[in-house]
């Protein structure tokens, strides 16, 4: 069939009205006019014709331009629902306020209607609406081919006005439809009801509803529609789209109530469709022959060349898995149903359907689009899947130490998953194969109390379909404290002496869980590795100084030890001479003196009391080495050479677990071509 849009004929005289339907709206303003009003078509007689480039199309019937009361939706009825509108149903309209009419538009039409059968009594054939916006002026025509048909009875023109149906609610989300329930003490979140507007908020006139609803069996299979009524609506206004579809479901075509389950716009919102019940198995009037035991949803818009977008496929996959799941139904599998009597499949007969399926898949209708239609596999895929990405990405209270998490006993276990939240149903926790916690899917957390030793940890997402995916941590609960193998100890090392000697600490712990870290206070500060066990720095001479170690096990468990010590330094004039040794006046040394020798026989002799002592003496690209003896045990020699000078250099160290008494005595060696030594004094730690 050809479709032009170009009409070369005299004007037809003005059609009355033959009807204005008003329905108990809730808003009677004058102004807002009528929910319904109706304009029949007649026939044109011969010789009216549309000219295209390739041929000519007849005009069998029009509604010859008009002014109207105010209306938003336009569709066609005639009497007989089972008789064939012959021929392409076009309408154009004009915006309130504008002075031209918008281009002529095709509306989508089944041979029959293959939408209802589910309410009973007298119901009109009817094309799908068109969302038009807000317009005051209407015109109709019937093209056809040259082989010109009768047109059913009664074919007329509906006009819908929306803002009389009903006043919207700000009532966004069902109240809970489930309760919680326990199993073994465990709370079990009711599983969650898709966020939707309800009837009430996107003001549904319940007035129009004149029979209580009838409900099924469980939900064996959902059907897919589209709307057909144009993509030319925003966001904002698909309440008054949805308003429009119920008014022209009841009003026009004689049903019930809104055939649909849900609706879905094109920015992904949802729709309570039909009165009785989100979470109930309501018979709709959507698929002839297929109603019972069955749900639907309408994207609101036209796809028939358009797909819908990626917000209103995770919203047409979340009713599926809702509604399918909530069954026991795998919203990917297959399902053999009777059919209840349509012009595709007779009644009696078995049809296998995918679970999620197209309209057209269980009658004779382009809908719910060829674009949409070849999105479903896609659908299917989102509302069946098991749950992907899982992870457990962290143990609140708990620390990792290789694969394992180690904790005191208190922790929250934290995941992660790719899934969208809306396709999740809830998150099962177990603990050594255990249910102990159980959260609803858009929750990533769960407190748990775990007893001493080693616990698997099992995050289980499950679907709205029904399917589920697992992830593990190990974690070991211990509550024991480091042991100090080697309480902190303090030593004299190499460096500058001054106003202050160089200090090195020295500890060692131990734990089962490891030593996760070690934090150094009081004259020294730092924050460790658990694998260092050692802090050089330095403590102010004549001055007692207090180290405090801290270390921290894996788990979180701490202990705490401290050492306390004074460093002191014992010039060059208080040692006890012997052979050669001469003053050396410079301001680089301690006190501005030192001593200096370069023969073997010399010696400084110091007696001391601590538990660790330290030469101080200077280095120089001359200087010699130097002979140290403690209580009479040789230490060894000390070289003093170096490449640069170096002055006040604690070049030696001794140490003891204990405090106690000890004789040092220093001599030069003699080296061979750099036999001089300079000495500073000696350092001890008490």
């Amino acid at each position: 069939m050809r479709r032009n849009n170009r009409l070369v004929t005299a004007a037809i005289a003005a059609t009355p009205v033959i009807a204005l339907a008003v329905a108990a709206g809730l808003n009677r303003s004058p102004e807002a006019g009528p929910v319904l009003q109706t304009f029949p078509f007649s026939a044109t007689g011969a010789g009216l014709r549309l000219v295209a480039e390739t041929g000519a199309d007849e005009v069998a019937a029009v509604v010859p331009e008009r002014d109207t009361k105010r209306f938003s939706l336009v569709g066609v009825t005639w009497d007989d629902p089972r008789a064939v509108a012959g021929g392409t149903i076009q309408v154009r309209t004009r915006p309130v306020g504008a002075r031209s009419w918008a281009p002529w538009q095709t509306l989508e039409t089944d041979a029959p209607d293959e939408s209802g059968g589910a309410d009973g009594g007298p119901t009109r054939g009817a094309s799908d609406p068109l969302w038009a916006g807000p317009s005051d002026g209407v015109q109709a025509r019937v093209v056809t081919g040259d082989d010109v048909r009768p047109l059913p009875a009664g074919m007329r023109v509906d006009l819908i006005n929306p803002d009389v149906v009903g006043t919207p609610r700000p009532d966004l989300v069902p109240a809970a439809l489930e309760r919680p329930r326990r199993v073994n003490g465990v709370e079990i979140p009711a599983r969650p009801v898709p966020r939707l507007m309800t009837r009430a908020a996107w003001g549904a006139d319940e007035s129009m509803v004149k029979e209580p609803p009838t409900y099924t069996g469980p939900v064996q299979v959902f059907f897919v529609h589209h709307t057909a009524t144009g993509n030319d609506y925003s966001c904002q206004s698909s309440t008054g789209v949805v308003r429009g579809i119920e008014a022209y479901q009841v009003k026009s075509k004689g049903w019930n109530d809104i055939g649909y389950n849900f609706l879905v716009d094109k920015c992904g919102t949802i729709f309570e469709g039909r009165r009785g019940g989100v979470d109930r198995n309501v018979l709709g009037a959507h698929t002839l022959g297929f109603n019972t035991n069955a749900s639907a949803v309408a994207v609101i818009g036209d796809f028939r060349s358009t797909p819908i977008s990626a917000a209103a496929r995770l919203s047409v996959a979340q009713l599926a898995a809702y509604k399918l799941g909530g069954a026991g139904n795998a919203p990917y599998s297959r399902v053999a149903l009777t059919s209840g009597g349509g012009p595709k499949f007779a009644v009696g007969r078995r049809v296998l359907l995918n679970r999620i399926s197209g309209h057209r898949d269980a009658g004779l209708t382009e809908c719910p689009g060829t674009a949409l239609y070849r999105q479903l596999t896609a659908i299917r895929q989102i509302a069946g899947g098991a749950p992907a990405g899982l992870r457990v990405t962290g143990l609140t209270g708990a620390q990792a130490w290789g694969s394992t998490y180690w904790a005191q006993g208190g922790i929250v276990p934290l995941w992660r998953l790719a899934t969208s939240s809306r396709m999740i149903d809830r998150f099962d926790v177990y603990v050594d194969g255990e249910l102990t916690a159980s959260r609803a899917g858009a929750m990533r957390s769960a407190g748990l109390r775990l007893g001493a030793g080693l616990h698997r940890i099992e995050v289980r997402a499950r679907h709205l379909s029904g399917r589920t995916a697992t992830a593990y941590a190990k974690v070991v609960v211990d509550s024991e404290e480091p042991v100090f193998a080697s309480p902190p100890q303090a030593y004299l090392t190499e460096g500058t002496v001054g106003t202050t000697a160089p200090i090195r600490l020295d500890w060692s712990a131990t734990d089962p869980s490891g030593i996760r870290s070690a934090q150094v206070g009081g004259a020294g500060a730092a924050l460790l590795g658990g694998t260092v066990s050692s802090l050089t720095g330095s403590a102010p001479v004549g001055t007692e100084s207090t180290w405090t170690v801290a270390v921290t096990d894996h788990a979180g468990n701490r202990r705490t030890a401290s050492v306390s010590r004074t460093p002191e330094v014992l010039p060059e004039s208080e040692a006890t001479r012997t052979g050669s040794w001469r003053a050396v006046a410079d301001g680089n040394h301690l006190g501005g003196a030192a001593v200096a020798a370069a023969t073997a026989g010399s010696a400084l002799t110091w007696t001391v009391t601590g538990r660790s002592v330290g030469l101080i003496a200077a280095r120089s690209s001359t200087s010699g080495r130097v002979k140290v003896s403690v209580d009479g045990e040789s230490m060894g020699y000390v070289d003093l050479r170096a490449s640069s000078p170096q002055y006040r250099r604690l070049v030696f160290s001794k140490s003891w677990p204990d405090s106690a008494t000890r004789t040092v005595r220093v001599e030069p060696e003699g080296t061979s071509g750099r036999p001089t030594v300079i000495v500073d004094g000696l350092a001890s730690l008490r």
